[in-house]
């Protein structure tokens, strides 16, 4: 069975798909391309469910090693006493290590593009590059955008040192990289302006990233809004609502891709929607951080544009697309008392085309249909207890599924993972580098992540 996602949200039953190259060439009744195409070779994928790629709107990628770390604590307690701490310690080696335990992990659930919301200068951006073009996935890679090293209005919630950059660092370095890297890998890579939350950038070098963003047709994201400080700060140093800030700056655009977008006033609502400015929706990590629920129903009431992320490894702990989709339909039902709030193809939406729209891609990935780009994940639930009956592949994927249960992934017409196992990195040594990474890197930082009971 095969979820389209085209226009109509056709699912085709008993269907197959031809790939040449790197293109969908007909998406139809298996039967029927069987006797157009007999000289084609197949790939029986009898009982399974055929979807398009997931795309994560919200990445970050060298926060994979830091995963089970700084739980139970605030978003401004968690990155000064430990995310921080951490990433300002980070090699550009232990960098590579996480992005590509990271990009292992969304493979074999599922994801087949993504958003890194920003690299530091750091990690090596040649690095976290070279980890995409390798493991065959699809990646736009935000490069960090800063130049002022504190989070709110509190000058006590400062960066690590070692993450700090001045303008000249960061901006010109997202223009060298996007000279370097944008379009290669056969255009799985593209490079984005990755501008950290006001006032973590200036409003100055704000407004100049826009203009160059619109200059050079470089897209944005940031984060925005996602917890209450965010809010205070907007309106105690600028008067505004946080989407009247971003007005202000330049920011809204259907170039950019806000991301948390939690603490909002209504009027903001139909500024994103009328600029056609992009949300990327991170209940796992909102959740988590306890960092409050995004008013998604009503943003896309309003018309506007909502995604899927993850975020990172410390803060939602899975960079899982399909254990984000659960969350994603039910938390909002708890909040309103509604049971059709945010229905399970409401959320596979989000996941799928809408992401695709988000990073400026939907004429060539988020459905399966002719001429786009050959994009796909085959999930057996067949042979699974827990997704057994399934007589609705949709509820079944969005509230009873979890990443486990891909079988093959197709990126861009190269099978990369296959039956299970990936076919583009060894996954033991990508495990192995992990853990020794993670164990050096806690060391020199001296962050101990260990369970709050005795070991004994």
């Amino acid at each position: 069975m095969i979820v389209t996602m085209n226009a109509k949200r056709e699912i085709i039953k008993d269907g197959g798909i031809l790939v040449q190259g790197n293109r969908l060439v007909e998406v139809g009744k298996a039967a029927t391309l069987q006797a157009q195409y007999p000289s084609e070779p197949t790939y029986d994928l009898e009982n399974k469910l055929v979807i398009p790629g997931l795309i994560n709107t919200h990445v970050h990628l060298a926060q994979a090693l830091l995963r089970g770390c700084g739980d139970d604590c605030e978003l401004i307690q968690w990155l000064c006493e430990t995310v921080w701490v951490l990433q300002g310690t980070m090699t550009a080696q232990e960098a590579y290590g996480s992005a590509r335990l990271c990009i292992a992990e969304m493979l074999k659930s599922g994801t087949t593009c993504f958003l890194e919301a920003m690299c530091a200068d750091r990690y090596g951006f040649d690095g976290i590059a070279k980890a995409v073009e390798e493991s065959g996935i699809r990646g736009c890679l935000g490069k960090i955008v800063m130049d002022v090293g504190k989070y709110a209005s509190q000058s006590a919630w400062s960066m690590h040192p070692g993450l700090v950059e001045t303008r000249e660092q960061s901006l010109l370095g997202v223009l060298d990289m996007h000279k370097k890297w944008h379009g290669k890998a056969d255009d799985r890579i593209h490079v984005w302006f990755g501008s950290r939350t006001p006032p973590g950038v200036s409003t100055e070098l704000l407004k100049e990233m826009t203009a160059i963003s619109r200059e050079r047709d470089i897209r944005i994201t940031m984060h925005c809004a996602e917890v209450q400080a965010d809010q205070v700060h907007y309106r105690e140093n600028h008067g505004m609502t946080p989407c009247e800030f971003c007005q202000d700056v330049g920011l809204l655009s259907d170039k950019t891709v806000l991301v948390h977008m939690i603490w909002l006033d209504e009027k903001d609502y139909k500024l994103l929607a009328d600029s056609g400015t992009h949300v990327s929706h991170n209940p796992s990590s909102n959740s988590k951080l306890a960092s409050g629920v995004a008013p998604i129903p009503q943003l896309l009431d309003a018309k506007v544009n909502v995604g899927l992320g993850t975020d990172g490894g410390p803060s939602s702990n899975s960079y899982d697309m399909v254990r984000e989709m659960n969350l994603a339909a039910k938390i909002h039902k708890a909040v309103s008392c509604n049971p059709v709030t945010m229905a399970a193809e409401t959320v596979l939406e989000m996941a799928t085309i809408n992401g695709a729209k988000a990073l400026g891609l939907e004429h060539e990935i988020g459905s399966l249909e002719k001429g786009k780009k050959a994009d796909f994940v085959v999930l057996d639930f067949e042979s699974k207890l827990h997704t057994t009956p399934n007589p609705n592949p949709i509820s079944t994927l969005i509230y009873t599924a979890t990443g486990g249960e891909v079988e093959t992934v197709v990126v861009d017409g190269r099978m990369v993972v296959e039956k299970g196992k990936l076919l583009t990195m060894d996954e033991e040594q990508v495990k192995k580098e992990a853990r020794d990474h993670a164990e050096a890197l806690y060391a020199r930082a001296g962050v101990k992540g260990q369970p709050k009971w005795p070991i004994v």
